[in-house]
């Protein structure tokens, strides 16, 4: 798992989708239901690790954008 498609993938698998029309909401809905995927024990902690440090990746990359603009 190296990208947010990725993550979307996963999350695609448990019948869940997320958009919000911000980018940025998007990444933190995503991480939320990544959350409770693991809290429920459907994911393993592995994949949770991953997904997690691509969303925080992609948070950072949104944060910066938006300091620039």
């Amino acid at each position: 798992m190296k990208t947010l498609y990725d993550v979307q993938q996963l999350l695609k698998q448990f019948g869940i989708y997320v958009y919000l029309g911000k980018r940025m909401w998007d990444i933190e809905v995503m991480a939320l239901e990544l959350d409770h995927l693991h809290q429920a024990r459907v994911i393993d902690d592995k994949t949770f690790a991953r997904a997690k440090i691509v969303l925080t990746h992609e948070h950072r990359i949104e944060e910066q954008l938006a300091r620039k603009n």
